[in-house]
This record gives C-alpha cells, structure tokens and sequence, in this order.
C-alpha cells in the first residue's frame, strides 16, 4: 500500500487525547478482553487488561514467524525464522496471559506471555525485530530494516532475547523465547531432538498505553449480538482514537474513523462518538484538511531524526489522502442532527481538545476547507475543476494501492459522492445553528454558498463518470475475460442479455483520467451513492444492475461482492486487478456493509416505484446470501477466492504467495455490521 504522507509536525500530546474532557476523570480499568481468530495461515490472539493491549500472530507454512503488535505507540516485536522446505504448524494451546515488567533502567514494560508448539525439530532464526509496527510492516514486505533499531540477541541457556531502549532513550522492546522440554537454543537455531517444539514467549513494549473504551461504554443495546466483531471493535477502541486494525494498523486513520462512525453511529454510545470524531478534530491541518494516518511512537522518532528536527517523538501526520477531507462534515451532521448528539453539540464543540483548539472552531475549520476547495468546480463545471489526486501521487481515497484506481486521477466516490455529501451536510449544520457561536459574519458567508455549490455538483459531476458500452461488444468482452480468468461466464452471460436487452451497458467508471476520460472498471463504490445521496431511479437502477449482475458481468460472487471488475479494460490492466491484488477482484468485508445500509436507506425512500423497491429487495436478500455465506470471515480486512468445478471458493488474503500483502484478522470498518438487524441497517434513513 501507498503511504506517502504530506508532512504536518502534530504538537507535542496531540497524541494522548482527542479532547479534554478524558483526561478529566480516567475510567475504572476495562475487565480483561480475550479472543481468538484462526484464519488461513494465521493463529490471532487478542487480550487486553489495564496497561496490557497485545495482539499474538503465530504465522504457519514454509515462512513461520511469531509477531505480537501492541496498540501502545503502534509498537510491535516479530521474530522471523527461516524459511522451511515443509510446512510448519503452530499450536496455541491457551490464550496468552498479562505480563508487567520493567526494563533495565526499572521503567515499566507492559505485554504477554504465551506458550506456543510447532510440529517441527528445528527452526532457524533468520531475524528478529523490534520497534514501531510500521517498521514491521516494512520489514515484512521488503525485508529490510533502518540500521540504527538492529540489535543483537542474548543467549543464556535455553533463553534468548532481544531488548533496547527506543531511539530516543525512552523505554523500549523485549522479545525472550525460552526453549522448554529441554529443547536446545542458540543464536541461529531453535532445535529438538523429538521432532517438535514447545516454546515460552514473552513480548513487550514501553510505550505509553491507551485509554480503553470498555464494553459498557461502547455499544448500546441494539447493536447485533455478534461476538466476534464486539470483541474486534472493543479491541480498537480506546478514548484517544480507533485503530484502524491489527496486527498492521495498530494507529488512527481519519478515513476508517470516519466511515466505520458513519455506519456504527445508530448503535454506538454517546463517548464513543465524541471520542472518534475528537481524534479527527485534534489532528486536522492548519487548514483544516483531515489526517489520513500519523507516525508516532519510536516510527516518529526515525522520521524526525532523518529529516533534520532530531531524534523526537512528535507525530508527523499524512494529509495526502482526498476522500477523508469531505468525510467529516457528513458524519458530524448525522450524529447532531439525524440522532441524539443535538443536545451534546454546545458543550462537545466548547470543549479544547489536546491541540488547544475548542472542537467546534477545529470542525469550522474543515467546513471552510470543503466550501473552498469545490468551488472552482461549481464556478467552472469540468473535469480539471474536479477534486483530483494531489501531484505526485497514484492513490488518495481508500483504494490506496498504487493501481487501486486503475491509474486515475479524478475518483468516483470522491467527486460523484462525498462532494455533494459534504456540502449538503454543511448547509444543514449551518441552517441548524448549532455553529452560530463558532462563526465570523464572514466565516458564515462562506459556508452559506454550500448550497448553491452543492446543486451544481450533484447535477454536473456524477454524469462524468458514466461509460456506455454496446451491447454485443459488452457481451464479447465478458466472455473473453471469464476464459481467461478461468471462471464460469454462461450465468453472467444469460443476466447481462436479459438486463440490456439489445441496449447499451452503462455504469459508473471507477475514475476518470488525467484528461478526463473515465477508465471502464466497474466497482463496488456506488454503495457510497446509496449511502449518502438521493440517486434519481435511473441512476439507482444502473448501480444495481452493475452491482449484483453475477461476476465478471458485474460484482456478484456466492462468496461476496467484489469492489472491482475490470472485464471492459484493456488485458494489461485486468492483470493488475486480479483476485491477487489489494484492491482487485476480491472481496472487502466493510464495502459490503456500505452497500447494505445503502440500499436500506434507499428502501426508507417513498417516492420509488412498486418495480424499483422490489430490485432493491431482492438485491438486499441476494447480497446477505453472500455476506452469511462467509460469516467466519466477516472481521478480517479482505478476502479472495478460488474457482474450480464451477464454485466459488472463498480464501483469506495473504495466505499465497501470489497475494499483494496480508490481511487484518480484526480490522475496524469490518465490525459496522453490528449496526444492522434482521439485514436492515438502524440507520436508514432517507436524505433530508
């Protein structure tokens, strides 16, 4: 994945809370969490206590390892070993306990203990890291490590460990693997005599813990009794922010802040909103635009000490994202003026956060940032007027792999979506009044044009993205692309003729572009129209025609929806989008949730025909056929799929050698399914 940030250097504690009010009265230890989630190759044990918030991968295969992420300071510890020619299988028989220690210096280190087996005699140690989980991450995926965080292990009888001060001097990392059943071990090799392995893990870090959102502050009592994905989202939610998911994205990202409030906000208490949209506030620009992601911890110290404002912790945030921007506005107008947050709106907006800045004058800032920043467009409705990805860079909405967007530069959802969201719920906040005491006369006059600016994007902008493809031309190119992926095409075939009969295939391009052409990948982003716009009954009709036509026809698979079909594309760009790539033909839990409240939504809709409320029925029941079909991989970032005698067959992410990274077995957008009941989203609720 792309992560290029434009820097913004956060003052110093903007990290510790996302507004004053926690550090008022720190609440009564959260009771001990604990799950487990076996996925693919991956045995995922989560435990939570007090100081303690670890995350156990044991990873089996021909490329075993043993990592352990730590919410605190995004900080994590993994031992890699080398690679074997048979495949090794870890065993956790019972679930990690708390551990509390101190360093050499007495500071306090905080992690587990575990006691893990492998079905093999012997396991060679090819290297160990210890640091922040974004030098984990990049460890994983290059192999490589900053010099300056490498250290050296210690062997004393059948212990070895790794342990150092962070780069600053701070309280750091320890990893130690004690080899039991006299089990031999040295710097380069964990051997046995019988052929198998039983190890003593103990991992931890010094960074500074998190203030956990417990249970009985999280959730309200209609939220769905799914276990699983309560656990997941207690996992991730702390007061200062949600994490985005474990193990890799142990830290805040607005856009996944943003969109899982969104969906979660009918089912979620009153703290924990305030507590998401707070951590978006604290860290918006000076301008007003929304973080994407932030360095922290010992990530932040090699940022700041490389380029030049030494060796530091003060987080470095990522404004290079463009979706996230026109999230915010949308979801504080939801949560003040479609819910219960009305009453709470003057004292949350009076309230400073850790920057200094009261929350109410912080969210003015981004509405004059939206309002700015779209007006070239509805002075000038073209395509160089849109909101395009900024220079330099390939990604910058939630496809932010470097071909999630097909090499466009001006995206759907983005323009044709969270635009007009934007300044549809600007005009609402502002017409509301509850901003009034946080507005200069001229400060109003400006937002005051988000209505006019809103009409002309609603109308001008999603007709851009629109691609028309001839009937038979539309039909040759399914069939060519079914044979050369290897999967069925007679359905697809048969839905796609008795859908157009004779006329053209429409559908929404996935972006246009440099020059404003739109680039013909269908994708699962119209679920962001349902969910946030009024689309006329001709546009609705086309999103769900392209949606739930069977694959690669259009989106539809027996194990989930797919967020991207390039089947109208040129053959070296249906490579780039296979069900191998990040954002290709597979399967992302979150967008089918987004789908799913968007056609509930949809359905709340009175001025829809008899013909038009039962495609959407029947589309609602045939997406949750899909969703059911892979419940046990509902909480985990993505998924792929293999075909063979004419099935479907769903497989985790990461799990081949073929796949572009690893996914999150506890990922946070995938939890936003505790918002729905009885395939209903309590959220649908019609546009205003």
């Amino acid at each position: 994945m792309a992560r290029i940030p434009t820097l913004v250097i956060g003052l110093a504690g903007t990290l510790l809370l996302g507004s004053c009010t926690t550090a008022k009265t720190p609440p009564a230890t959260p009771p001990l969490l604990r799950f487990q989630i076996d996925e693919g190759r991956n045995i995922n044990s989560f435990v939570r206590e007090g100081a303690v918030a670890a995350h156990l991968l044991l990873r089996s295969g021909t490329d075993p390892r043993i990592l352990v992420a730590f919410p605190a300071g995004n900080s994590g510890v993994g031992l890699w070993f080398s690679n074997s020619d048979s495949s090794v299988e870890w065993t956790l028989p019972r679930s990690p306990s708390l551990l509390n220690d101190k360093d050499a210096q007495g500071r306090p280190l905080h992690g587990i203990e575990a006691e893990v087996s492998a079905d093999t005699g012997k396991l060679g140690i090819h290297a160990a890291v210890l640091s922040s989980v974004r030098v984990l991450r990049d460890y994983q995926a290059l192999g490589t490590v900053p010099e300056r965080i490498a250290v050296a292990s210690t062997v004393t009888g059948n212990r070895i460990v790794w342990a150092r001060n962070r780069l600053d001097g701070a309280p750091g990392y320890r990893l130690s693997i004690e080899a039991l059943d006299g089990a031999r071990i040295s710097n380069k090799a964990i051997t046995s005599s019988d052929g198998k392995l039983r190890l003593k893990i103990e991992a931890l870090t010094g960074e500074r813990p998190l203030t956990a959102i417990d249970k009985t502050s999280l959730l309200t009592a209609t939220a769905a009794r799914d276990t699983r994905a309560r656990d997941v989202l207690t996992f991730l939610s702390y007061r200062e922010k949600y994490l985005a998911g474990s193990w890799r994205f142990d830290t805040y990202f607005g856009r996944d802040t943003l969109m899982s409030l969104t969906l979660l906000t009918p089912v979620l208490q009153h703290l924990a909103i305030e507590s998401g949209i707070g951590s978006v506030l604290t860290r918006l620009a000076p301008d007003g635009e929304v973080a994407h992601e932030e360095d922290i911890g010992e990530f932040a110290v090699l940022r700041n000490s490389r380029e030049g404002r030494g060796a530091v912790d003060t987080p470095i945030y990522d404004y290079g994202m463009i979706d996230d921007d026109f999230m915010l506005a949308p979801l504080t107008a939801n949560w003040l003026l479609d819910n219960e947050g009305r009453t709470r709106a003057p004292k949350f907006f009076a309230e400073k956060n850790a920057a200094g800045v009261r929350q109410g004058d912080a969210l003015v800032k981004n509405l004059l940032w939206v309002v700015e920043r779209t007006a070239a467009f509805a002075a000038d409705p073209k395509p160089a007027n849109l909101v395009g990805l900024k220079e330099g860079r390939m990604t910058g909405q939630w496809r932010d792999s470097e071909e999630g967007l097909g090499r466009g530069r001006y995206a759907y959802d983005v323009n044709a979506v969270f635009v007009p969201a934007a300044l549809e719920a600007i005009d609402r906040l502002v017409q509301s009044g509850l901003l009034d005491t946080h507005l200069s006369d001229s400060q109003r006059r400006t937002l005051q044009k988000a209505r006019s600016q809103h009409a002309v994007w609603s109308r001008k902008a999603p007709p851009m993205f629109v691609v028309t493809v001839p009937a038979k031309q539309a039909r040759d190119e399914v069939a060519a692309y079914a044979a050369t992926i290897g999967v069925d095409s007679e359905a697809p075939l048969a839905a796609l003729a008795s859908d157009l009969g004779g006329q053209s295939l429409t559908f929404n391009a996935l972006a246009l572009d440099a020059n404003g052409k739109p680039i013909p990948i269908m994708h699962s982003d119209d679920g962001f129209a349902l969910l946030f716009s009024n689309p006329t009954p001709a546009q609705l009709q086309r999103s769900i025609d392209a949606i739930m036509r069977p694959f690669p026809a259009g989106l539809m698979t027996p194990v989930g929806l797919l967020v991207a079909n390039p089947a109208f594309t040129d053959r070296e760009t249906q490579s780039r989008f296979g069900n191998a790539a990040y954002h290709g033909t597979v399967v992302w839990s979150w967008q089918q949730a987004v789908f799913a409240a968007g056609l509930s939504r949809q359905l709340a809709r009175t001025d829809l025909s008899a013909d038009l409320r039962t495609r959407l029925e029947s589309a609602r029941a045939q997406l949750w056929k899909a969703i059911d079909a892979t419940n046990a991989l509902r909480s985990s970032e993505l998924w792929s799929w293999s075909f063979a005698n004419g099935q479907y067959r769903p497989e985790a992410f990461g799990q081949h050698d073929t796949h572009a990274d690893e996914s999150n077995a506890a990922q946070l957008w995938s939890t936003v399914f505790l918002s729905f009941q009885n395939g209903e989203w309590l959220g649908a609720k019609p546009a205003k």
